[in-house]
């Protein structure tokens, strides 16, 4: 296992440092809005998520009270419906 860990750190290094040594000079520009844009995507996911998982999520934090019934057990009301 450590020899993995020093494998890889000793190829990030040379990456890193060949990275230094050959660089050329780019013409590029990177508008300040899109960083804003990469939040706004991360966060309409996270959101999206939240919302989908909702009744998940509301379950664990939820004590189930002991008289309450399950789906399986069926209610007097439904009982009686039954029977008439």
């Amino acid at each position: 296992m450590a020899t993995s860990w020093k494998h890889l750190v000793v190829t990030s290094a040379l990456v890193l440092s060949l990275g230094f040594c050959f660089e050329r000079p780019v013409y590029g520009y990177v508008d300040p809005g899109s960083s804003l844009l990469a939040y706004q995507s991360f966060s309409a996911v996270i959101t999206g998520a939240l919302f989908y998982f909702r009744h998940r999520l509301k379950s664990l934090f939820r004590k189930s009270q002991p008289g309450s019934q399950t789906s399986s057990q069926t209610s007097p009301e439904s009982q009686s419906r039954k029977s008439s």
